[in-house]
């Protein structure tokens, strides 16, 4: 495995910025100082740019096996990676559904021959496959996927008893879609029985509303905390549902978590009228208060993680009518650079991005010697320069889907160089395809 000397970068680690040389030797961190005189196979000079952690994506929908035509492991990885995101843990909704250990391993299989980032897959959990689920090593899978809400196939679990056994039982952590599927059906048949089938995007997130995701969700902590369960809610899309979650507790002492994704910190509704079903996703982009709430959880500590749910359909399929096209969209590409035009207009530091990107999801998920500029650790790392624009137009998006809800727009900042497990896979346009990303592996609770 060749080396790489990193020279005179800005290092943004640990909620510190500070210039340094880092040289990377057999896929991970062996020295970060000020001045590193030593023969590398590669040397990159960073000078004037931004050093960070890769990004860690705990949510993403990369649709292999069985809905290729939306995206592929391939692709959606690659596109991952010029983001900035090294890692990734992808969701079961697959077709079919990834709800054995036999489905499992044949993600894992695909992705060791064709992922440019590292990879973890989720096991999902049904209504009734809690032995299977039981089953899973918390050492080398993320977790155990939990559809509290409308889903592909078998996957909507609504059994309050067959969650009670999952959260009881559960060996590792349990993350969920958190939407009270009665209240949105209940929603629907209201506003069918008002609109018939001539329903609009920005009737969204009046149907998928505060009070499903609230309702489910509390219903979720409130498992968790019966049974002492690890839980992780995912993509969080309410001011309101922000009071269930601590900032109190030390993160690696946390029991219950919560994730935002990047769709919800940027857009709301008053989008619809614009975007259409180009933002329609579940949980629903809700008002600018609740963007502003989820914003300012990320901030305080509520919300320790931010995500992308990345999860793209065909441009065919998203110009459907409302009522037909599916939710979902891609944004592996784009998540790094959004959130530094955030800090570009004063909303979020880069020492709060690396935690909440990288530092967190490996604290959250036990993932092991990742997620730091650390000496030892896996070199999984970003080079952005903070002062080269980059725009978003249909030529240039690597997603297979081809559409980006950020098309049109141009960021302040460039991802120039990503290296996942010491192989530098990008740089400044290039993909470089000689490695493969590696499966991510956890420390499980003691």
């Amino acid at each position: 495995m060749s080396s790489i000397l990193i020279k005179a970068a800005t290092v943004v680690n640990e909620g510190r910025i500070f210039e340094s040389d880092v040289f990377i030797k057999d896929g991970r961190i062996d020295r970060i100082a000020p001045h590193i005189d030593i023969r590398a196979d590669k040397e990159i000079n960073a000078e004037g740019k931004y050093l960070l952690p890769g990004c860690i994506d705990d949510q993403v929908h990369f649709r292999e096996p069985g809905l290729t035509h939306k995206a592929e492991i391939y692709t959606e990885s690659r596109a991952a990676v010029a983001g900035g995101i090294t890692s990734f843990m992808e969701m079961p909704n697959t077709v079919p559904n990834t709800v054995t250990q036999e489905l499992l391993e044949q993600k894992y299989a695909i992705a060791a021959r064709r992922s440019l980032a590292n990879y973890s897959f989720f096991i999902g959990a049904t209504n009734d496959n809690l032995e299977e689920v039981l089953k899973t090593n918390p050492e080398d899978v993320c977790g155990i996927k939990i559809f509290m809400g409308s889903s592909t196939g078998n996957m909507l679990v609504d059994n309050e008893r067959t969650l009670e056994g999952i959260f009881a039982k559960a060996p590792m952590l349990i993350a969920t879609h958190c939407e009270d599927e009665a209240t949105i059906r209940a929603n629907m048949e209201a506003f069918k029985n008002q609109y018939g089938d001539n329903l609009e995007p920005f009737m969204h997130p009046l149907i998928r509303n505060t009070e499903a995701c609230y309702k489910s969700s509390s219903f979720a902590v409130e498992l968790a905390k019966r049974y002492n369960t690890r839980l992780h809610i995912l993509h969080i899309s309410t001011t309101k549902e922000t009071d269930l979650f601590s900032n109190t507790i030390n993160l690696a002492d946390k029991r219950i978590t919560a994730e935002a994704c990047i769709h919800h910190l940027w857009f709301s509704d008053e989008d619809y009228a614009e975007k259409g079903n180009w933002i329609k996703w579940n949980p629903a982009v809700k008002t600018a208060d609740d963007r502003h709430g989820i914003f300012q959880a990320v901030l305080d500590g509520k919300i320790d993680v931010i995500a992308t749910d990345h999860a793209p359909h065909t441009i065919e399929e998203k110009s459907q009518p409302y009522i037909k096209a599916p939710s979902g969209g891609p944004l592996v590409q784009h998540a790094l650079p959004a959130m530094l035009q955030f800090y570009h207009q004063g909303k979020i530091s880069l020492e709060k991005i690396a935690e909440k990107m990288a530092h967190n999801p490996a604290i959250c998920f036990r993932i092991q010697d990742r997620g730091f500029i650390r000496e030892g650790y896996f070199a999984d790392l970003v080079l952005a320069d903070l002062n080269s624009s980059s725009a978003v137009e249909r030529s240039n998006i690597l997603s297979k889907c081809g559409w980006s809800p950020f098309e049109g727009y141009s960021f302040n900042s460039t991802i120039t160089h990503t290296i996942v497990s010491g192989h530098l896979a990008y740089d400044k346009g290039q993909f470089f395809e000689q490695k493969m990303g590696e499966r991510l592996k956890f420390v499980p609770v003691s």
